[in-house]
């Protein structure tokens, strides 16, 4: 082999390194969550990070914390803007700008994370969100598909139907509203202040996330039940939104390359829900508190519940309707597959 490089040669390199340098592209990005909470905090980096090495160093993609240029809840109106270029967020903050991601972001007795994962990129669901977020000139990519979260911390025993009259609790979207037909006084509590809510008796009860996130947050030390199953959240949805003039000045390649890394991330996180989940049970568990299912009878109040509040939410808003008979359809058509293939209990 020569130790020397021909002319030529050097030429093409630095001809090519010329053009990369040129078409070099460099964009910020600000999440809702603060980078350190558990699962989601990462999980934009995680996305920046593929981004640059599937587009071998061509895109890099600076990732910052909530706060670090707007408030969380102004990062929408940002980067619709142009304010910002790109978003990290939980779909369903944007509910009041956009009805029909409060149905993606917390969908009562919704799809499971498999069935979410079916509709949304193969049963015409991005499609049908995508043209809500048109108008605000804003491009969405599904990006982390978040696992169903628990039914929430009580510290009052839920037996029956009854004992959720007056009951003043933490929920908020389309499950809040279910609650509140059944009785209970529902608020939006902000996740800093819920520990103490609870401790001081300001709430009885706070539904939050997953035990993977809620265990770091301590409220086994200030309640006494864990409720299960997540009835009011099944599966939801965090996107990355970008500033759609910068995402039209993006060539073909490095969108699909911004696509194909949010498919990476969903299957890393779906695994990494999975994973964490029954350690964070089980320290619960050891804090004290009783990890209990609802009674049937109040999961099928409450089912009864969130299908007025989703039909009544239709009836107010086109593409929320359209979102939703879609997604009924879709787990009514594959919903079977689910059945044919269930084994029996032991």
């Amino acid at each position: 082999m020569t130790k020397f490089t021909t002319l030529p040669t050097l030429a093409a390199a630095a001809a090519l390194a010329v053009t990369g340098a040129a078409n070099a592209q460099t964009f910020d990005l600000q999440s809702v969550f603060g980078l350190n909470v558990p699962s989601i905090g990462p999980s934009p980096t995680l996305w920046a990070e593929r981004v640059n090495e599937m587009t071998d160093g061509a895109v890099t993609i600076n990732v910052h914390g909530a706060g670090d240029f707007v408030p969380g809840f102004e990062v929408f109106g940002a980067v619709s803007s142009g304010a910002l270029q790109m978003g990290f967020d939980w779909i369903g903050y944007w509910a009041q700008q956009i009805p029909v991601a409060n149905l993606v972001g917390s969908m009562p007795f919704g799809p499971t994370p498999d069935i979410a994962l079916g509709w949304m990129f193969e049963g015409g669901g991005l499609e049908i969100i995508q043209r809500a977020y048109d108008p605000f000139n804003v491009k969405v990519l599904p990006c982390h598909l978040v696992g169903a979260e628990a039914g929430g911390w009580f510290n009052r025993e839920i037996n029956s139907v009854e004992d959720l009259q007056g009951l003043n609790m933490r929920i908020a979207g389309l499950g809040g509203m279910a609650m509140a037909r059944l009785g209970a006084n529902t608020q939006l509590v902000p996740a800093g202040e819920i520990y103490l809510s609870l401790e001081t008796g300001r709430i009885d009860a706070a539904e939050f996330s997953a035990p993977q996130l809620d265990v770091g947050f301590g409220f086994q030390r200030v309640t006494d039940y864990y409720y299960f199953p997540g009835w009011h959240q099944p599966s939801s949805w965090d996107s990355i939104i970008i500033n759609m003039d910068v995402w039209n000045g993006l060539d073909e390649r490095t969108q699909n390359v911004m696509t194909e890394a949010c498919m990476a991330n969903i299957t890393y996180n779906l695994g990494d829900q999975v994973n964490e989940q029954a350690a964070a049970i089980a320290t619960i568990r050891e804090g004290g508190t009783d990890v209990r299912r609802f009674p049937d009878e109040v999961l099928i109040a409450l089912r009864d519940a969130s299908d007025a509040v989703l039909d009544e939410q239709a009836e107010q808003d086109p593409i929320f309707a359209e979102a939703l008979a879609s997604l009924r359809a879709y787990m009514d058509s594959v919903g079977e597959w689910s059945t044919l293939q269930a084994l029996p209990a032991r």
